[in-house]
This record gives structure tokens, C-alpha cells and sequence, in this order.
């Protein structure tokens, strides 16, 4: 085989998970675009099987966060995955390693199946995979796209395609997509938007049956339902800095959070209805 066919090594290989240390572990990230700094020293992490939660008003800087960890806008300060240093890594080589995101704006590709949308997400690039997909063929992960799609309890749709399917069950092929070939630290970014309360407490289920077999979880969201049941810690994030952190039930009483971002202390502790679950 012609040596510049042949697949070029990874440089960032995915190393054990050591139970003592954070699987994920962000600390003093700063974002900066022009005169604006968008995140200011953020300092967060998230453990295997963990549920973490990150909120704050429009514009507070969470998406920029998340671009941040997964290496789509350039940032100071450190990033670690496992232990391992990825923050000088390029966005696919830490998504090899380990380390998935959702968009807010992830749209399925409706004329695919679900398992075909998963296998989308998985097929390797460039010229070493062109010439074998021509002349040898690719079959899909089968097995990778199984366990990915058994995660979140959609085994039973994956030949359906994705308009079929209610609209909860669409943001769990999103979050499947994201997990499929090896993810063990996935980022979500407002993945419930447009979830009626039935359907957001069901996808808060299916993100701790995830956490249950060890993958960590970063969830971003407005609706303070999910985020609340579903969190085991949350920080809070405003003016692109964090403000707060804790447990779901120091958060939702803490001052701070409280005016910066919550409202009333009553309003949160009320239960909602019709879905008034996503505050603004």
C-alpha cells in the first residue's frame, strides 16, 4: 500500500480513566473577541457519571464556553480530558479522544434513517478513507451505533427516520449522535429547547441513564425543571464569569443567583406549568 494511503496515526490517544481525577477539567479559560471578553477565567469540571449543569442568561457566554472546550474559538487556560492536556488539540483530534458536543441548531438529516444519521457522525475523513470507501467499502459501526442508540432508549426506532419521530425523541438522536464511537465526556448544549414538560422529564431520565455507565455530562438549558431534577452540581455563569456553584439545592436559593438570573425565589420554587419550565 502506497504510504500516503495509509492512515495517519493519532496523536492524542484516549488513556484510562482515573476515578480520583476530574474527567473533564477546564480552569482559568478566557475567550476574548475584540474588546469583548466572553469568558473570563472559567475554572469547571465534571467528573465520570456525573450530571452537571451550566445556566445563566442569554449572553452570559455559555455557548462560547463550549466552543472554547471543544476547540472551536481560540482561549487561554487549560483543558484537560482524563488527565491529558487536549486544549492545544484541534476540535477532531479531541473529538477522537473522547470529548462530544451537541449544537443548538442540530439539525437531523431527515432523508437517513436514525442509525444512518449515527453512522454519519462517525465516518473518519480524509484521503485514506476516500480510497477505501471506492475500492474496498465502508460497512458502518453496527455495534457502535447499537450501544450509542441503546444509551438513550431508542433502540427500538432505528430504522425510523427522524421526522417520524416526536420531537423528544429527536433530541435523544442528537444526544445519541453525540455519544456514538467512544464519547466518554459529552457537552450539551440546549438540547430540551421546545420540550414540553412530559417530554423534558423524560430526557432528563434517559441523560442519567447516560451518566450511569460512566460518561460525564455538561448540560447547558433554560429550563430550570430539567436542570434542577436532572443535575447532580450546577454552576452559574453571568457576564461571562462564574458567579455560583453548587448543588441544585444550594443554587436555587443562593442571593446571587437569585438576582442575577432566577428571579424570585418564589417563582422558582413554584411548580410549572404548560411548559413555563423555560425562563428567560
Amino acid at each position: 500500500m502506497p504510504a500516503d494511503l495509509a492512515p495517519p496515526p493519532d496523536p492524542v490517544a484516549a488513556p484510562a480513566i482515573d476515578s480520583a481525577q476530574p474527567l473533564l477539567d477546564a480552569r482559568a479559560l478566557s475567550v476574548r473577541y475584540g474588546g469583548v471578553l466572553a469568558n473570563d477565567n472559567i475554572t469547571l469540571s465534571v467528573a465520570a457519571g456525573e450530571v452537571v449543569g451550566l445556566i445563566g442568561p442569554n449572553g452570559a457566554g455559555k455557548t462560547t464556553f463550549v466552543d472554547a472546550v471543544t476547540g472551536f474559538t481560540k482561549a487561554r487556560g487549560e483543558v484537560s480530558l482524563a488527565g491529558e492536556r487536549i486544549d492545544g488539540a484541534a476540535p477532531h483530534r479531541r473529538r477522537k479522544a473522547g470529548l462530544a458536543r451537541t449544537w443548538q441548531a442540530g439539525e437531523l438529516f431527515t432523508d437517513l434513517t436514525v442509525a444512518q444519521n449515527l453512522a454519519v457522525a462517525v465516518q473518519r475523513t480524509g484521503v485514506w478513507t476516500m480510497f477505501r470507501d471506492i475500492f474496498v467499502g465502508t460497512p458502518p459501526p453496527t455495534d457502535q451505533i447499537a450501544q450509542a442508540l441503546d444509551l438513550v432508549g431508542l433502540s427500538s426506532v432505528a430504522d425510523r427516520h427522524p421526522d417520524k419521530l416526536a420531537l423528544g425523541q429527536q433530541k435523544l438522536v442528537g444526544v445519541a449522535r453525540a455519544l456514538v464511537g467512544g464519547t466518554r465526556m459529552v457537552l450539551l448544549d440546549e438540547p430540551a429547547a421546545g420540550l414540553d414538560t412530559h417530554e423534558s422529564r423524560q430526557f432528563g431520565g434517559e441523560l442519567r441513564r447516560v451518566a450511569a455507565t460512566g460518561v460525564g455530562v455538561l448540560l447547558i438549558d433554560h429550563d430550570m425543571t430539567l436542570v434542577l431534577d436532572a443535575c447532580d452540581r450546577i454552576y452559574v455563569l453571568d457576564f461571562g464569569k462564574i458567579i455560583a456553584s453548587g448543588t441544585p439545592s444550594e443554587v436555587r436559593t443562593d442571593p446571587v443567583v437569585i438576582a442575577a438570573y432566577l428571579g424570585a425565589a418564589e417563582e422558582l420554587s413554584a411548580a410549572p406549568t404548560d411548559g413555563e419550565e423555560q425562563l428567560r
